[in-house]
């Protein structure tokens, strides 16, 4: 990597959080396949190995090789004040793609690009409740995903939301699964090994595909089957893996949450380098899935 940008090119800094995730491996696909030297880019990008102080490291080496953009996905919500600053006294703006940052100034950023994780997680509890008959009880597992971020916040606050209008749904456990299959299968599966015996699970909310894949490969080895006749699996993401799934009813309910995010990043910075303005959010158009569904053509066109 040289340590200053080549001047004839539009040079832009991607700090991603990590590759913990189906999403996050298509979203890094996204922004690299977008900004390519043949489309007049030269690009650094750093994988934060999912540490905020790695993000940290990367956006002052980004301002020191002077790039002309810096485009952060940011691990939590909070801590980004001080580094956001030194960005702006550099002059560079900053774009956030897929989470957002929780700061007094919002100037600090130019936009953010991704999902309204709040209206992601309330589409899916809007479609428990059409689908559970009023006043029938629900236990419910929360898989949450990494603590304080964006998604994390979003999905859980609908889950609450809905928890607070049935006073006849329970709230069996909240289990940390950081987004990862491997971290949701290890905690549900120590959960259940710490029960005395087996303990009713109607619906399992996970908040995004890795950690359902890990949650039902736990389950079904526990005993629980995931399906029509056994716990209602929901999940967030809507990668092929997790549609695939889907179409196989082990997932009842799958929430999109699209990656694709290169193209818009590079259209807001097109504005910017024209002089023009751009909205402080931009959301991206998203959709549900149930088995019935989830069609050949439709996976067969599944680009993540």
């Amino acid at each position: 990597m040289s340590e200053e940008p080549d001047t004839d090119l539009i040079s832009v800094g991607v700090c991603q959080i990590g590759a913990e995730s189906d999403w996050r491996v298509a979203n890094s696909e996204s922004i690299k396949g977008t900004f390519t030297e043949e489309n007049g880019y030269q690009l650094y990008f750093e994988d934060a190995q999912q540490k905020q102080e790695n993000q940290f490291r990367a956006i002052r080496r980004f301002i020191q090789q002077q790039v002309d953009y810096i485009v952060l996905m940011p691990i939590t919500e909070t801590g980004w004040e001080s580094v956001l600053q030194e960005a702006r006294e550099a002059g560079i703006p900053v774009i956030l793609v897929d989470r957002m940052v929780d700061v007094e100034d919002e100037t600090l950023y130019a936009t953010h690009i991704g999902s309204d994780f709040l209206q992601e997680g309330r589409t899916a509890m809007d479609w428990l409740e059409q689908r559970t008959p009023e006043g029938k009880p629900l236990s419910i597992m929360h898989i949450r995903g990494t603590m304080d971020s964006s998604a994390q916040q979003g999905r859980s606050d609908a889950l609450e939301e809905a928890l607070g209008r049935h006073p006849d749904w329970t709230l069996l456990t909240r289990l940390d699964g950081d987004f990862t299959q491997a971290k949701a299968y290890e905690v549900v599966n120590e959960f259940l090994a710490g029960q005395p015996e087996p303990v009713p699970i109607d619906v399992v909310y996970c908040e995004n595909d890795n950690e359902a894949f890990g949650t039902i490969q736990a389950l079904e080895e526990n005993g629980y089957p995931c399906g029509p006749e056994g716990v209602t699996v929901i999940s967030f993401d809507a990668t092929t893996s997790g549609l695939e799934l889907c179409a196989q009813g082990k997932i009842a309910l799958e929430v999109e949450c699209n990656p694709l995010l290169g193209p818009l990043v590079e259209q807001a910075i097109r504005t910017l380098e024209q002089g023009g303005t751009l909205p402080r959010q931009q959301y991206v158009e998203e959709k549900t899935f149930t088995p019935s569904q989830v069609t050949e053509s439709l996976l067969a066109g599944r680009t993540y």
